[in-house]
């Protein structure tokens, strides 16, 4: 008879459990697409889809997404051992065994994330919850990673596939204001990563990885980042002449205008300080934006 372990001991073991699942399947970065999905459901105008479905879509998006971070682990653990930043993640210390079974796990909550969208609301938005996964597994991480500095340019596309997904819940025939957001989306994400990839500069250039800033410089890369966030800022302001409101403009305004800001700093002192300010600020805005864009349509609608 195998006797019971001590209570402590299997806290301890499950708290690692959680840990090393938290990681793999990504689920800081898949949450935050899950609002991204929910944001695009809530500014697309119209009754055409009832609480339970957006739910349901909502939940479908977070399968994928986390389908997604656990394929990009399976797949880089070769390359997360060469950065002090991954070199923890459970594939690379044992802790999960690489094999052809988490293929089938992850394949598995891709298929049923696809299914749940495409029952409970429609197959178009269906379509999109599996892009969304495809471009970050296979097109980011497969293609492009360790192939173009225009990686993350491209893996971009998984968060706007989330607003896109979440917009075609309600009618899918997506309306100019969620079609705006998977835009602002597409150019939030590069400045975020470069931001990253300008912290851990060193890292990445002795990984080979061609992240911008390794491929060009840390001051060359702040100057298109700039580009990008003063883009994305300017263009955040758009949906208010389709009918956002106060509190949309409000957050869009205040958040890209901080993001902004920092952005300048980043192009005035490229550096590790600058860059990690700057990332902060990319959460800031974008958290801000989902925030103020489901609040003016909850509230003023």
């Amino acid at each position: 008879m195998i006797p019971a372990l001590p209570s402590a001991v299997r806290g301890d073991e499950m708290a690692t459990l959680v840990r090393n699942l938290w990681s793999l399947f990504k689920l800081r970065i898949s949450f935050a697409i899950m609002l991204c999905a929910i944001a695009g459901a809530a500014v697309s105008p119209g009754d055409g889809a009832a609480a339970w479905q957006v739910m349901a879509l909502s939940l479908a998006v977070l399968l994928s997404a986390a389908s997604a971070g656990a394929f990009n682990h399976y797949v880089e653990r070769d390359l997360d051992a060469r950065m002090s930043r991954t070199r923890g993640r459970p594939f690379v210390t044992g802790y999960f065994r690489h094999g052809w079974p988490w293929l089938l796990v992850i394949l598995g909550l891709l298929a049923a994330a696809v299914a749940m969208a495409g029952f409970a609301t429609n197959w178009i938005a269906a379509g999109y919850v599996f892009l969304g996964a495809f471009v970050y597994g296979v097109i980011y991480t497969v293609w492009l990673k360790k192939r173009s500095w225009t990686n993350i340019v491209l893996g971009g596309l998984a968060g706007s596939f989330a607003v896109l997904a979440g917009a075609a819940a309600v009618d899918p025939f997506l309306s100019p204001v969620p079609i705006i957001l998977a835009v602002v989306l597409f150019l939030w994400t590069p400045p975020h990563f470069w931001s990253l990839a300008t912290v851990l500069h060193r890292e990445y250039r002795e990984a080979g990885v061609p992240m911008l800033p390794v491929v060009v410089g840390d001051r060359a890369a702040a100057w298109v980042t700039l580009g990008h966030t003063l883009t994305l800022a300017l263009l955040s302001l758009l949906p208010v002449a389709y009918g956002m409101g106060p509190i949309y403009l409000a957050g869009a305004a205040a958040g890209g205008a901080y993001f902004v800001k920092k952005s300048i700093e980043l192009v005035r002192s490229p550096g590790r300080t600058a860059a990690a300010a700057n990332f902060k600020a990319s959460l800031f805005q974008l958290s801000l934006l989902l925030l103020a864009a489901m609040l003016d349509r909850w509230i003023l609608a």
